[in-house]
């Protein structure tokens, strides 16, 4: 199939999530481009590989501003155009983590619990502008490259081992399931399979025996990734 896009269509920006002084000006720049934005997608993020007793809390602090400060920042400036066009799309990909918690990722399933309740109290902030979507977007194990950029237990140390991801959701399968949710204004999606779709559901309606599932499940993933056994959340 050939495309009918220009390279008018096509604009290009490096974005660093943390530089947070840099958002105006690239809000900015799309808008001279485009004269517009109609969907703001928040797909930036770090996933996070380390018992929270190793673990320099300077970690931590990283998590937040890549993952939470600089998605809601980036998010603050491209929304004052939607309010006033009174129309717009705000996508975050959070993840199934924002909804249940899990050993080795604290901190990022803190900084997906923030996006989670951020973006939830927003879209009560937006009951005057109908056409102002705000939806979120929870993948389970999805086929990516996070594993190997995850943070560990100190700033300085990167992964050893990738570990296998064949057993993981296909990323297109997981892209395309993404915009039949934005095209349908679906509030949250859960984008999983099953186990972990089923534990989603678990922790949402019947939290006693997640927890008691999570412990059982933990201690397993514990004992492997002290043995240098890979397994991470997307």
């Amino acid at each position: 199939e050939i495309s009918s896009l220009s390279e008018n269509d096509i604009l290009v920006l490096r974005l660093d999530l943390t530089d947070r002084s840099s958002h105006e000006a690239a809000t900015n720049s799309v808008l001279k481009h485009f004269g517009k934005i109609d969907v703001l997608v928040n797909n930036g993020g770090r996933s996070q590989r380390s018992l929270f007793v190793d673990t320099n809390l300077d970690v931590y602090n990283a998590i937040i501003e890549l993952n939470y400060l600089g998605t809601i920042s980036l998010t603050k400036y491209v929304l004052n155009h939607m309010i006033q066009r009174k129309k717009g799309k705000i996508v975050t990909v959070s993840s199934v983590m924002g909804i249940m918690g899990a050993p080795l990722a604290t901190g990022y399933c803190a900084s997906k619990h923030a996006l989670q309740g951020f973006f939830n109290s927003l879209r009560t902030e937006l009951t005057d502008y109908p056409e102002i979507s705000v939806i979120q977007i929870c993948p389970g194990p999805v086929q990516s490259q996070i594993i190997q950029n995850v943070f560990t237990e100190n700033l300085a140390k990167s992964i050893e081992n990738s570990g296998d991801q064949s057993h993981k959701m296909p990323t297109d399968r997981c892209a395309r399931l993404t915009l039949v949710s934005v095209a349908n204004d679906v509030k949250e999606a859960w984008i999983s399979d099953h186990p972990y779709l089923a534990v989603c559901y678990l922790w949402q309606y019947a939290p006693t025996w997640a927890w008691w599932l999570m412990n059982r499940m933990g201690k397993k993933r514990i004992q492997n990734f002290k043995s240098g056994i890979v397994s991470v959340q997307r």
